[in-house]
């Protein structure tokens, strides 16, 4: 009887890893494609990304939510002047519990592929209706 319940606890713990380990690639594709989306300034991306209750707190001490993203997106010109800054994810790390998440990272803002600029981010993400989304966001500037 000892045997058998050690092999359901092992079970549910191989189990319980393996969706941490699906729910971190998850997280990290949409991570990718949400960078990719703020560099094109894509609405539709920001829309899916950011919970409607989203708490985002920027690197200039502003705190604000989604409808404010989403106003400031479409104030945006339609052909900016210059071409604004690509966006990427480095050093990443994820914590999965259960249906919330954390993700760490460090986001370059680059223009024109010389210059670039460091963020620390921080967002926590909740499970809805099979999507991930940010319902926290904390950015601060990397001291150089």
């Amino acid at each position: 009887m000892n045997r058998l319940i050690a092999a359901l606890f092992a079970l549910l713990a191989t189990t319980a890893a393996a969706q941490d380990t699906d729910a971190e690639g998850e997280l990290r594709q949409l991570l990718d494609e949400f960078m990719a989306g703020a560099s094109a300034n894509d609405a539709e991306m920001h829309d899916r990304f950011w919970s409607e209750d989203l708490v985002y707190t920027s690197s200039s001490g502003k705190r604000f939510g989604k409808a404010e993203i989403m106003q400031g997106l479409a104030e945006a010109p339609a052909e900016p002047e210059q071409a604004g800054p690509t966006y990427s994810a480095r050093a990443v790390e994820t914590r999965v519990f259960g249906d919330t998440a954390v993700i760490t990272f460090t986001l370059v803002a680059s223009t024109d592929g010389d210059e670039e600029t460091r963020y620390f981010n921080t967002g926590v993400f909740r499970l809805d209706s099979d999507q991930w989304r940010a319902v926290a966001w904390q950015a601060t500037k990397a001291v150089d």
